[in-house]
C-alpha cells in the first residue's frame, strides 16, 4: 500500500521501497518517512516554482525592452545608423578642432614674426627661421627621449622621399619672413588669398576637380581685391610684393604636394604610419642643413655678428616663443590637412585673415587710408564667400 498523498509516478526511490512485514508499523514508518521527506518535495517545487517566476520574469523584460524599442522607432538597423552618425560627429569634431589648432597657432606666428623683423628690425629672417626650426627638433627630441611621444627613424629612404617637400616648406617659410619685413599683416594676409587661386587652379589639373560658378566668382574677387589693396596701400614696397607672390606660388605647392608625398613616406617607414610628430621632426630636421646653405648664401652671418640684437635676453625670450610657435603650426598644418583636404586647408586659412587683419592693424598701428580699409574689407568678404562656395560645393558632389 502506498501512503496518502504519494502518487504512482514519484521520482523519490524512498517513496517507491515499501516493507510487507507488519502492516500497522508499516503505515507509520511510511507516514514518518513521507512527513520526513515532506521538506524536500516542498524544495523542489518551491525551486521549480521559482525558476518558472525569473523565467517569466524575464521574458516579460524582455518583451517590454522590444516593446519600448519599438514604440520609440528603434531597431537594430537604427542603431547602427546612431554608432554610425556618432562616428561621422567624431570624424567633423576632430577636424573642426584641428581647424581651431591651425588657425590659432597660424595667426600667433605671423603676429611674432611681424613683431621680431619690424619692432626689432632684425633682418635675419633666414636665421630666424633656422632657429625657429632647431626648437621644434629639440622639443620634438626631448619628448620622444622621455618616451612622451614616438617617432619613426629617419632612414635614408624616408629623407629621399621627403626632400623635395621640404624644400618648398623651406622656400615658404623664408618668403614669409621676408614679405612680413616689408608689409604690413593686413595685406598680407589679402595678398595671400592668391594662393587660393593657385591652389584651386592646381587641383582642377593635378586632380580634375571640378568647381562650379560660385567658386571661380569668389576667387576672381580675391584677385580683384589684392590688386585693389596693392594699389592703395600707403606703405607699398615692390620688395615685399614680390616675396609675397612667390610665398603664394610655394604656398599651395605644399599643400597640393603634402599628401601625396605622405602616402609615399608611410610606404618606406617600418610600421607603415608617418604620425604628425613624425613628421614635423622629419621637416624641421631636414630644414637645418638647407637653412645653413642659405644663410652663408645670403651673408647673414656677417650681420649677426654686428648685430647688438643678440645680446638682449628679451629679444632671445621672443625668437624662443616664436619657436615653440612654429613647432604648433607645423603639428597642426599637417594634423589639419590629415583630417582635410588641400581646398579646405587653403580656405580656412583665408577664414583666419579676418581676426589676423584686424590684430595687425590695432597692435602694430598700421595708417591705412579709407580706400585700403575698404579693399581689405573687400578681400576678406571675398575669402568668407569663397569658404561658404567651396562648402556648398563639396556637399552638391557628395550627394
Amino acid at each position: 500500500s502506498l501512503p496518502v498523498g504519494a502518487s504512482l509516478d514519484s521520482p523519490d526511490p524512498v517513496l517507491e521501497r515499501v516493507p510487507a512485514k507488519d502492516p500497522h508499523n508499516s503505515s507509520q514508518g511510511e507516514e514518518r518517512k513521507f512527513l520526513a521527506h515532506q521538506p524536500i518535495l516542498l524544495d523542489k517545487l518551491s525551486n521549480s516554482f521559482r525558476r518558472e517566476v525569473v523565467n517569466r520574469s524575464f521574458s516579460m523584460k524582455a518583451a517590454n525592452r522590444n516593446d519600448e524599442d519599438l514604440e520609440n522607432g528603434m531597431s537594430e538597423k537604427d542603431t547602427e545608423k546612431s554608432v554610425r552618425s556618432n562616428k561621422a560627429v567624431t570624424v567633423h569634431n576632430k577636424a573642426l578642432l584641428s581647424g581651431v589648432a591651425y588657425c590659432i597657432s597660424s595667426c600667433s606666428m605671423i603676429l611674432v614674426n611681424k613683431y621680431v623683423l619690424s619692432s626689432y628690425d632684425f633682418n635675419g629672417g633666414i636665421s630666424l627661421m633656422l632657429y625657429q626650426n632647431f626648437v621644434s627638433v629639440v622639443v620634438v627630441s626631448s619628448l620622444r627621449l622621455f618616451g612622451i611621444i614616438s617617432t619613426e627613424p629617419l632612414t635614408w629612404r624616408l629623407v629621399r622621399v621627403w626632400l623635395p617637400i621640404n624644400v618648398i616648406f623651406v622656400g615658404m617659410l623664408i618668403t614669409s619672413m621676408f614679405s612680413l619685413k616689408y608689409i604690413n599683416v593686413a595685406m598680407v594676409t589679402v595678398l595671400k588669398n592668391v594662393a587660393n587661386v593657385i591652389t584651386a587652379a592646381g587641383e582642377m589639373y593635378l586632380f580634375n576637380t571640378t568647381h562650379d560658378s560660385r567658386v571661380w566668382t569668389a576667387l576672381f574677387l580675391m584677385i580683384i581685391s589684392a590688386i585693389t589693396g596693392g594699389i592703395t596701400d600707403l606703405s607699398f614696397h615692390a620688395i615685399g610684393y614680390t616675396w609675397q607672390i612667390i610665398n603664394c606660388f610655394l604656398t599651395a605647392s605644399y599643400s597640393l604636394t603634402l599628401r601625396r608625398v605622405m602616402d609615399t613616406a608611410k610606404q618606406v617607414t617600418k610600421s607603415g604610419n608617418l604620425d604628425e610628430f613624425s613628421m614635423v621632426l622629419l621637416n624641421n630636421t631636414l630644414s637645418m642643413p638647407l637653412g645653413i646653405l642659405l644663410i652663408l648664401l645670403f651673408n647673414e652671418v656677417d650681420y649677426l655678428s654686428r648685430t647688438p640684437l643678440l645680446h638682449l635676453p628679451t629679444f632671445w625670450l621672443v625668437t624662443t616663443f616664436s619657436g615653440f610657435l612654429g613647432l604648433a603650426i607645423s603639428f597642426t598644418s599637417m594634423w589639419f590637412l590629415h583630417q582635410t583636404s588641400a581646398t579646405t586647408y587653403s580656405l580656412v586659412g583665408s577664414l583666419n585673415k579676418i581676426p589676423l587683419s584686424l590684430a595687425g592693424i590695432f597692435l602694430f598701428h598700421v595708417s591705412t587710408s579709407p580706400e585700403n580699409s575698404a579693399s581689405i574689407f573687400f578681400g576678406l568678404l571675398a575669402g568668407v564667400f569663397f569658404a561658404r562656395a567651396k562648402m556648398q560645393d563639396k556637399s552638391q558632389t557628395r550627394s
